[in-house]
């Protein structure tokens, strides 16, 4: 059996491809605009997938529409 391995982006990665600020990010995560990422387990970091860069992008359009 052979399982996708997906890259995990960090928050800063996921800001640099959304053009917005680290911060913006993790801001958004704690007002509730974002929903919540994953954290790793070992270190408590923010973890995401590209799926979830989409689903973000897609808040941030709506915002500014």
């Amino acid at each position: 059996m052979i399982s996708q391995m997906k890259k995990k982006l960090n928050v800063q990665e996921v800001a640099d491809i959304l053009g917005i600020y680290r911060g913006t990010v993790i801001n958004y995560e704690k007002k509730g605009i974002f929903p919540l990422s994953h954290r790793n387990p070992i270190n408590g970091y923010r973890e995401y997938i590209e799926e979830d860069v989409e689903v973000l992008r897609k808040i941030l359009e709506e915002g500014n529409a």
